[in-house]
């Protein structure tokens, strides 16, 4: 069976941001860029996140497990199908996606693109199912990383 390939070594990124939104911008920039995403994709993440939001705790994983979130939006703003992730240089709010009022400081992001109408629901199982077998450990290592290289070999490795 032929391996999916979730991941493109030219889409993984490190991003400094303060906000929510200015981090969801710095990276659509790079997305609009290489062509994954359409020109309309920034206004319909950021309205998607305020009002659906996806951030997570992953403290039933694990202790000390930095927060993330799982940006998405509809397939219809998207070119491709991918899982684009994104470390962050510091901690950024998002707000918690089962408790939408509590705000949470997330560390990484998995950002999931998917142009078929089914295909965000397969990507988040994929991304839960790598956090929750992933070896508490290796996972905190992992989610601390700063360098895109080493980000997109350790989830080519055990994704």
């Amino acid at each position: 069976m032929l391996k999916q390939n979730y991941f493109n070594p030219n889409a993984v990124y490190v991003i400094d941001g303060t906000s929510q939104d200015e981090v969801l911008k710095k990276i659509y920039d790079k997305l609009l860029e290489n062509g994954y995403v359409k020109g309309n994709f920034l206004e319909h993440i950021i309205n998607r996140e305020h009002n659906f939001p996806t951030g997570l705790t992953l403290n039933t994983l694990g202790k000390n497990l930095p927060n993330i979130a799982i940006p998405h939006t509809e397939g219809e703003f998207v070119n491709t199908s991918l899982i684009i992730p994104v470390a962050l240089k510091t901690p950024v709010v998002f707000h918690n996606m089962i408790k939408p009022r509590e705000k949470l400081e997330a560390k990484f992001l998995f950002m999931l693109l998917d142009n078929h109408p089914d295909g965000q629901a397969q990507l988040l199982s994929k991304v839960m199912d790598f956090l929750g077998e992933t070896p508490t450990d290796e996972l905190r290592h992992f989610l601390n990383f700063e360098n895109p290289k080493a980000i997109y070999e350790f989830l080519e490795q055990k994704f």
